[in-house]
């Protein structure tokens, strides 16, 4: 278990952070001991997994409604009820990953004027000493 200074040491998140987290209700309340929260390690699996939705630019609303039924793996649903709950996940994974697909495209275009600007300038001081 896990104080909330050291669950923020191993996310990333701030101890700030994952108290609004747990007021939006984006994470449940974890357990308290002498009332200090205490964060379980699968607990900080999924923020961690959280960090990396919220680095690649998913909003709070899509991880909020992606984990909203906790993990699927420990749920004992009927068929249907699982279904559906991965169906909104897979819709919106695919969504991230379109949003994903184009920032990369953006990145390669950048980086691809980069290199160009990069191999006038190594030019133009190659031509520049020559004239020395």
């Amino acid at each position: 278990m896990y104080s909330i200074s050291e669950a923020a040491i191993k996310t990333g998140f701030t101890a700030h952070t994952l108290r609004y987290y747990e007021k939006i209700g984006l994470l449940s309340s974890p357990l308290r001991k002498g009332g200090k929260r205490r964060y379980t390690e699968g607990e900080i699996r999924l923020l961690k997994f959280m960090k990396m939705l919220k680095q690649t630019g998913m909003s709070l609303e899509d991880i909020q409604e992606f984990l909203k039924d906790g993990c699927l793996l420990e749920n004992i649903d009927s068929n249907d009820i699982q279904l559906k709950k991965i169906q909104i996940r897979v819709d919106i994974l695919k969504k991230h990953l379109l949003l994903l697909e184009e920032q990369r495209q953006e990145i390669e275009t950048v980086m691809n004027v980069a290199k160009v600007k990069l191999e006038t300038y190594e030019t133009m001081i190659g031509d520049l000493k020559g004239e020395e």
